[in-house]
């Protein structure tokens, strides 16, 4: 046993030495700063997401139904009874992006992940709830109602202690909104709590506001050579345009005669029993096709104009306000689109056209908001939330206020 021991204590002894005696080089490892940087930067604290939601549609309250003349019969003869109501397949949404935003103190995650539908005042306020590179960029399908959009929202926001600069664009399909913007500002604090910004800012609406394409073409004129005024299209010219034919009818009834047009559509069947049931039921989509079409044919709008704002926070856990607003001046210059349809003459298009020797008008538009909450004492809380926004003839609102009572 003790030449044993003396063994294994000989073996230890000599690899205590030789470990004295190596020396050990690490291998240098490659240094990639600029990665760094865009981690730093951009990556850091941001999240990527892929989401999908699914529901039932909009199902009518009560049935419609329709009336359909029987294949071996006549118009009167008992109809046939059909089942019209609109049944539009499930909604879905489905999406992915990138975000990086800050919330302020009296912020909280609305749910246990992010699916980039989430309302937070850092696209709206003029600063942030810290400084640096906030982000997110989200691309959208969905359905609904049957009907399929491709909804998106790029937005970049930096904020320093003396300046600001955003951009972003984004588009609802199911309301009709696209916009896009993009702005720089000065930026003045004032104290810790208060700052002033101004600078300019670049937007884009692809709406030719006060323009009725229609009323113009129903109102144009045309002199003959005897100095004779008379129109130039009638009303029920724009469904012969489309397609549509009207048919001269007589009906004799107990000695009365009664003359009208029925309308057919292009495959031969009728669709109005007389003018004004085509004019009542038929035109307002014809109206709305044929002004679509014009508007489309336009090129989009982008104008430039100075935008000034303020921005107050004070927080302190059991009581905060949060005050912000956004006023862009009239000094509105179009930079693309013809000036003739833009806003500025949104106010100059009479029956027969754009006035004439009218003048452009400018506009204000304006933001603000404001968040409010106070806990009183550990039982009762009070709070106030709310935004407006004027954005040429848009105005959007949204405000919540409650009080909370907790049982202790």
């Amino acid at each position: 046993m003790k030449k044993i021991l003396i063994l294994l204590l000989s073996f230890i002894l000599i690899g205590s030495i030789q470990a004295q005696d190596t020396v050990w080089i690490e291998r240098p490892q490659k240094q990639y700063p600029f990665l760094k940087e865009i981690y730093k930067d951009f990556l850091k604290y941001g999240t990527v997401y892929a989401t999908g939601d699914i529901s039932n549609s909009v199902e009518a309250q009560y049935p419609t139904y329709i009336l359909r003349t029987n294949d071996n019969g006549s118009i009167y003869s008992i109809p046939r009874v059909e089942d019209a109501t609109d049944v539009f397949p499930f909604d879905y949404t489905y999406n992915i992006g990138i975000r990086k935003l800050a919330r302020f103190d009296y912020e909280r995650k609305p749910k246990n992940f992010y699916d980039g539908n989430e309302s937070q005042l850092a696209y709206s306020a003029p600063t942030s709830a810290v400084q640096g590179l906030e982000y997110q960029l989200h691309f959208e399908r969905e359905r609904w109602n049957g009907r399929n959009f491709n909804n998106h929202r790029v937005f970049f926001k930096h904020t320093g202690k003396y300046h600001i600069v955003k951009a972003e664009t984004r588009e609802v399909g199911k309301i009709n909104l696209n916009y896009k913007s993009a702005e720089t500002r000065a930026r003045l604090p004032i104290g810790e709590k208060f700052s002033l910004s101004a600078g300019a800012i670049v937007r884009g609406h692809d709406r030719a506001y006060g323009y009725n394409p229609f009323e113009i073409w129903l109102n144009e004129e045309t002199t003959d050579e005897f100095g004779n005024t008379y129109p130039t299209n009638q009303w029920y010219g724009l469904g012969r345009e489309y397609g549509y034919t009207d048919h001269f009818t007589e009906t004799i009834t107990e000695g009365d005669t009664t003359q009208d047009w029925i309308w057919r559509n292009e495959d031969g069947n009728q669709i109005a029993s007389s003018d004004l049931d085509f004019r009542e039921r038929i035109m307002p989509s014809l109206i709305n096709r044929y002004n679509t079409g014009i508007w489309n044919a336009l090129d989009p709008f982008v104008e430039i104009a100075p935008i000034v704002g303020f921005d107050f926070y004070h927080y302190e856990g059991k009581f905060w306000l949060h005050a912000f607003g956004n006023w862009i001046l009239p000094y509105h210059k179009y930079i693309a689109g013809s000036e003739e349809f833009s806003y500025l003459n949104r106010n100059n298009w009479v029956v027969g056209g754009l006035e004439l020797d009218s003048q452009p008008e400018q506009w204000n538009d304006f933001s603000s908001g404001v968040s409010f909450g106070w806990k009183v004492g550990k039982n009762i809380g009070i709070f106030a939330e709310g935004e407006y926004m004027k954005m040429w003839d848009s105005k959007l609102f949204q405000t919540t206020f409650g009080i909370n009572f907790t049982f202790k």
